[in-house]
């Protein structure tokens, strides 16, 4: 477990334990728990069991289910932040709002579909709240790639993560949602408050700007080889 989440979970655990505000305590039931099964390891739990016992109150089943889908989220969160400390806040603020919520988690997809869905949210309530302190000139970047397209699959996780994070917020917000998580520009531009039109023009220049980057890095990589 990464440095980054085991710090969220110190958080985390200290909401649990009741020290955090009367509004991010999470609201659990106390109805008696269901029956667990004796396991030698966490991961042999179902996702039904753990969702069962985080709903009757068993902090040992919340603590299952952060430490199972931490990891995953936190590379979420960090897609859409521009440093690991505002991830961290961004799945801090995630977690605690699918434990608030879990009753109301319907079982009609994975339970890491559910949670992967807030953490969007979450980053998206963060982009809303810190939008109005960054600016971003719309005439550096070239708007038209049309039939322009490159390939992500020949670099490493970590250097398309670094070129992500250095999007400006709003491109790397629209890049997130429409070329990962598969939403739509008018879904975009509904969830962002932007017309449809600037959603398709910013992921646009998102492009260019990482376009322009994986060539540089390639460019690199050659001379490294030739060398």
């Amino acid at each position: 477990m990464s440095g980054a989440t085991l710090r969220v979970m110190g958080k985390f655990s200290n909401l649990l334990g009741g020290a955090g505000s009367a509004t991010a305590e999470p609201r659990i039931s106390t109805a008696k728990a269901a029956p667990v099964r004796q396991l030698t390891s966490p991961a042999q739990l179902t996702e039904a069991e753990i969702i069962d016992g985080c709903l009757a109150g068993s902090r040992l089943m919340q603590k299952h289910l952060y430490d199972r889908y931490a990891g995953k989220m936190m590379a979420v969160c960090m897609r859409y932040a521009q440093t690991t400390f505002e991830a961290e806040d961004v799945m801090q603020e995630g977690f605690i709002t699918v434990f608030n919520n879990l009753r109301n988690f319907r079982r009609e997809c994975p339970l890491e579909f559910w949670i992967r869905r807030i953490m969007v949210n979450a980053a998206l309530r963060q982009h809303r709240r810190n939008a109005p302190l960054v600016a971003v000139s719309e005439s550096d970047y070239p708007v038209d790639l049309a039939g322009e397209e490159f390939t992500l699959s020949n670099y490493a996780f970590e250097e398309l993560l670094q070129m992500v994070q250095e999007l400006a917020p709003r491109y790397r917000m629209v890049f997130n949602l429409f070329a990962i998580e598969g939403y739509g520009h008018q879904e975009i531009g509904e969830m962002m408050g932007i017309s449809e039109g600037t959603s398709k023009s910013q992921y646009a220049r998102a492009r260019v700007i990482l376009k322009n980057k994986l060539e540089r890095l390639a460019a690199r990589q050659a001379h490294g080889n030739r060398n």
